[in-house]
Order: C-alpha cells, then structure tokens, then sequence
C-alpha cells in the first residue's frame, strides 16, 4: 500500500521557478513540500557562467545560483525533498500526485514547474562538451562568444532566430541544416540569407566535435548518404543546438490543455491552468523566452496565485 501524505502546496520542479515559487510559498506560511525531480536545480546547473541574472554583477557558476535559490527556499520553511514525480491525478481536490512510484502526495494546490529539456543531437560529444563550447540557449551564452566563430543547428525559426541573434555577437555564424531548405517563416529565411555574418550550409550533419579543452570545431558531413558525401572539419568555438525543446509535462497531458509540442497552457498573463488550484510555472509553460529569471518571475505568480486560491477556498 503505497504511503499518502497531505500537504497545502507541492511543488514540482527545482529550477528558478520552483525555487522562487518555494520562497513566495514559505513566506506566505503554505508550508510548501518541493519535490526536485530528475535534475535537481534545473537546467542551469549544466551552465558554467550566467551574467544576466539580476543581483550577480560579476556573475555566477549556475550550480551555484541554484544552490542560492535553494537555501533562500529552505531559509523560508520550504520542506525540499528528492524524488520524481511519476504519475498526476488532477481530476478533483485534493490533487493526487505519486512520487517515485511508491508515494502519493494529496495537494490542495500544486505548483508544476517541470521545466523543459532541450532537444540534442545525441552525440557523445555533446556531453562531453556541456558548458565547454556546446550550448541550446544562444540568448543564455551567446556573449561568451563576441568576435568568436560558431555554428547552430537546426532549420526553423527557433534556429534562424538564434542564428541572427549570434550573428550581432560573434565574427562569424555557420548554419548547419540537413535539408537542402529551411523549415522557419519567409520573414526568418530572408533575415537570415541577408545577413553577412551568416553562413547557411545546407544539407549538413554534424556528427562530432573536438578540440583540447573545450570545442575547436565540429565534424560534419555534407549530402550523408549520397554518392558525393564530403566529410570535413569545420573550425569552431561555440556550438549551438536549436532543434527544440521538450515539456516535461507527459503525466498531466490527460488533465491540462497542452499545445502540440507539449507546453502547458495557461490564462494569458497568469500561471493558471484550466484546472482550478493547479498552476504551471517557468519552462514547462514558456515556449518564448525560456530565461531564468523570466521563469523566476512566473513562480512568483503561481505562488501568489495558490495563496489567493487557497483563502478564498478557506484551506489556510
């Protein structure tokens, strides 16, 4: 039989929204229970360097702006736990959701904050360069790479738009596309094929990288398959993936409006679902800017939101 316990407010998900959703909660008194999931602390902590989140003039490690957050939750009653959320029953108050199989958590409001996992190519090197050249997020690390060479990968707006972006940044932007077209909008194709920093090669797979202490450049071949396959080394310093991002919203796809990648939707403007007392926080709901400290801030409205939810429903 598996253990049940009754908690206030449960949140899924470590990252900057859950934490700040953790920090808003405790200071409310909603006794918040914090559940970190698969990667405790979010995707920032695979960063080195982050320099756009506000109050680190100098910038800081992400492992270590995520262990900030952690200890101003805890500072503030949040009770934070490990475990994976596996498996949601939001079909009426109090909510029900198992953790690790074998637990079920009874909520009267929930806060998910699952975040989303960018989409790689699957590459051995991908790992073994994480925060050392590879990147999926140019806004996040794309200033490391001023006057610097590097390469993104993918075919659609989120790539040509990372592609212009980088192009204001670095010296040169080498599009990598396996089709021979790009898949974005008319308006991105142009911005891209006008843009002098940038290169598109068409009808390119990487499939590697290298260099000695971080990426020097990337393994690729051109029409993989065909009688004129060409295989060659591109010289590189950063390489970017840009060939999307996948909610990690599945267990709650049978109560919640998803979009069709997955993101949950929400009340324009607000963290809440169609589920009243269930809100949705940071990436798991963010298929535009997916930014720590925009993610903060949604965590900040759904613990707000959970703490006029559960007044007006008198569970305080």
């Amino acid at each position: 039989m598996k253990e049940i316990e009754r908690v206030k407010c449960l949140i899924i998900g470590s990252g900057p929204a859950g934490f700040t959703a953790a920090i808003y909660a405790g200071r409310a008194n909603l006794d918040p229970v914090l559940y970190e999931g698969l990667q405790p602390g979010g995707q920032l902590t695979t960063t080195t360097d982050v320099e756009n989140f506000p109050g680190y003039p100098q910038g800081v490690n992400g492992e270590q702006l995520m262990e900030d957050l952690r200890a101003q939750a805890a500072r503030f009653g949040a009770d934070i736990r490990m475990g994976i959320a596996t498996a949601a029953d939001l079909s009426g108050a109090p909510y029900k959701i198992t953790i690790d199989e074998e637990k079920t958590i009874e909520a009267d409001t929930v806060i998910i904050s699952t975040g989303a996992a960018a989409k790689y190519l699957g590459l051995p090197d991908e790992k073994k360069y994480a925060g050392m050249g590879v990147s999926a997020c140019a806004t996040c690390d794309g200033f490391f790479y001023r006057k610097k060479v590097v390469a993104v990968v993918g075919g659609g707006d989120t790539a040509c738009e990372e592609a212009v972006y980088l192009a204001g940044l670095a010296s040169k932007v080498y599009l990598l596309v396996r089709k021979p077209f790009l898949r974005a909008s008319k308006i991105m194709q142009e911005r891209v094929m006008s843009h002098k920093n940038i290169e598109v090669l068409f009808e390119h797979n990487a499939v590697g990288l290298y260099g000695e202490s971080g990426v020097e450049g990337a393994h690729v071949v051109k029409r993989m398959g065909e009688a004129d396959e060409r295989r060659y080394d591109l010289p590189i310093d950063g390489f970017f993936l840009a060939i999307g991002h996948q909610p990690n919203s599945d267990i709650f796809k049978e109560y919640l409006d998803l979009d069709e990648v997955g993101y949950i939707q929400t009340e324009p403007g607000t963290p809440r679902t169609k589920v009243e007392g269930v809100f949705a926080a940071g990436d798991v709901a963010d298929s535009q800017y997916r930014q720590a400290i925009t993610a903060a801030a949604s965590g900040c409205k759904a613990a707000i939101e959970a703490e006029r939810y559960l007044s007006g429903k008198s569970f305080m």
